[in-house]
C-alpha cells in the first residue's frame, strides 16, 4: 500500500484558506465566517474514544478533556466508540461536520496500522481526518508470569528459542500495538511462540495473569500486578527506558537493536476541519500535555507525555505507517473480525 501524505496536504490547503478568508474579513466580504472561528468553542464538543471505556485511550482523553473544558470555557463531552480496532470510533469522526465540534482520541494505529491490516475499510482515516494533536507516547513491556522460570530478557530469549513454538503471548486482539510488539519480537529475536488473539485488554491480561498464556507486551494494564509480584517485568519495547521503570532496560540495551514498538495516542478532527480551529486546540493541548498534572497521570499508565504540532503529529503517523507497514507485510498480519 502506497503511503500517504493526505493530512499534510489537507492542513496545507487550510493554512491557504485560512489566509483567503482572513484578507476577504479585512475587505468586509466574509465577516461571519472570521466572527465564527473567533467564538471557538461557543457549545459543547464531542470527543469520541474509539476504545471501551476504563483503557488508555479512554484514560488519555479524561486526562485531557477536563482541563480542557477549563480552559476553554465549554464542556467537552467524551463518548465511548469502541470496535474494530478503533474503526468504528474512526469513521464516526470521519463522517462527521468539520467543524472543530466533533473529535477523536485514538491510538496512532487507527491511523498507520489499520490500513495495511484490514482488506477494506469504510474510510481513509489518513484522507478523512486531520491531526490535532498528540497526547501520549503509550510504551509495551515485556511481562511473564510464574510459568517462565527466568529473570532476564536474554534468559527468556535463550529460553524461547529451546523451546520453539511451545510458548505463548496474549494481546488485546490482531493488529494492536501489543501484537505487532510481539511480532517484532519474534522477528528480531528469532524465535516462535504462538499469538493468542483477545477481544480487549483485559482478557488478554487475566489469561496472563491465569497462567492460559506465558507472556504479554503489556501497554500498561498490568503494572499493579508487577509491583505487586504477580508478574515479572523483563524489558521495555522502547528506544527509551520508562520513567516509572528507570532500572528496568529496553529491548534495545538487551541487544534487539533499534527495537520500538511504541505507539502515539492523540486527538484528531474530520478532514476539512478550519486550520485556525486546529491550531488553537493544538496551542491549548499541548499546555495540558505539558503540566505536570498531566505527567503524573501519564506515569500511572506507564505511559510518556508527547507534545507535537499537528504536523509533526502527522509525520509520526507516516513513520509509523511505513515502519509497521514493513512488519505487517514481512509477517503477514491480517485482521480477524
Amino acid at each position: 500500500m502506497k503511503i500517504r501524505s493526505k493530512p499534510r496536504r489537507t492542513l496545507l490547503k487550510q493554512s491557504a484558506l485560512a489566509v483567503t478568508f482572513a484578507a476577504c474579513g479585512l475587505l468586509g466580504l466574509a465577516p461571519s465566517a472570521a466572527v465564527a472561528d473567533a467564538n471557538y468553542p461557543d457549545r459543547p464538543v464531542r470527543v469520541v474514544v474509539n476504545f471501551p471505556a476504563g483503557g488508555a485511550a479512554d484514560q488519555i482523553a479524561r486526562a485531557i478533556t477536563t482541563p480542557l473544558s477549563e480552559a476553554m470555557g465549554e464542556t467537552f463531552v467524551v463518548e465511548n466508540k469502541g470496535g474494530a480496532n478503533g474503526n468504528i470510533g474512526g469513521e464516526i469522526v470521519a463522517r462527521a461536520k468539520p467543524d472543530g465540534y466533533t473529535l477523536l482520541v485514538s491510538s496512532g494505529g487507527m491511523v498507520s496500522i489499520n490500513p495495511t491490516i484490514y482488506p477494506e475499510m469504510s474510510f481513509d482515516p489518513m484522507e478523512d481526518l486531520t491531526p490535532v494533536a498528540a497526547a501520549a507516547r503509550v510504551l509495551v513491556f515485556l511481562e511473564v508470569n510464574d510459568t517462565v522460570d527466568v529473570d532476564t530478557a536474554e534468559e527468556f530469549i535463550e529460553y524461547l528459542k529451546a523451546n520453539p513454538g511451545k510458548l505463548s503471548y496474549s494481546s488485546p486482539g490482531n493488529g494492536s500495538s501489543p501484537h505487532l510488539a510481539g511480532e517484532l519480537f519474534a522477528q528480531a529475536a528469532d524465535i516462535d511462540a504462538l499469538h493468542v488473539p483477545y477481544r480487549g485488554g483485559a482478557p488478554a491480561m487475566q489469561d496472563l495473569l491465569g497462567g492460559q498464556v506465558n507472556f504479554m507486551f503489556d501497554p500498561g494494564l498490568g503494572l499493579s500486578n508487577v509491583d505487586a509480584g504477580k508478574l515479572k517485568m523483563l524489558a521495555v519495547g522502547s528506544p527509551k527506558r520508562s520513567t516509572r521503570y528507570p532500572d528496568v532496560r529496553t529491548l534495545d540495551e538487551v541487544g534487539l537493536e533499534g527495537f520500538d514498538a511504541d505507539s502515539y495516542f492523540g486527538i484528531y478532527a474530520p478532514a476539512g476541519t478550519p486550520d485556525d480551529i486546529i491550531e488553537k486546540l493544538n496551542v491549548e493541548i499541548n499546555k495540558i500535555v505539558s503540566s505536570p498534572d498531566f505527567a503524573e497521570k501519564m506515569l500511572s499508565l506507564g505511559a510518556e507525555p508527547a507534545v507535537m504540532t499537528p504536523d509533526e503529529f502527522n509525520q509520526q503517523a507516516l513513520d509509523d505507517f511505513e515502519r509497521f507497514g514493513k512488519l505487517i507485510k514481512e509477517r503477514n498480519i491480517m485482521a480477524v473480525n
